[in-house]
């Protein structure tokens, strides 16, 4: 008698449009991915998305005041950003100096 084998992968069929198909396997070729790779990958990332956009937060009540407080102070500069912001966009007119 055969043992019983617990089924660690479970197949889930879809019937898509042609167009939709072909942009999957376009998408997955750029990739270079199988179509059943990147279906997977997708549609797990989506799900994962879901999941945490539900996921209840807790703390205490100390900690959700330190946690208002931190938001509410004033943003500092970010050296990085300041000098970032600072540039001219490549599209604009002159050699991409400091404005």
């Amino acid at each position: 008698m055969a043992a019983n084998v617990e089924r660690k992968e479970y197949p889930i069929s879809m019937r898509l449009p042609e167009a939709d198909v072909a942009m999957i396997d376009r998408a997955a070729s750029l990739r270079g991915r199988s179509r059943t790779d990147f279906v997977r990958d997708a549609a797990v990332r989506a799900a994962e998305d879901v999941i945490m956009e539900h996921r209840l937060v807790r703390m205490s009540p100390e900690g959700f005041a330190d946690f208002v407080e931190i938001l509410s102070r004033p943003a500092a500069p970010v050296a990085e950003m300041v000098e970032l912001v600072s540039r001219r966009a490549p599209w604009e007119a002159g050699d991409g100096a400091k404005r």
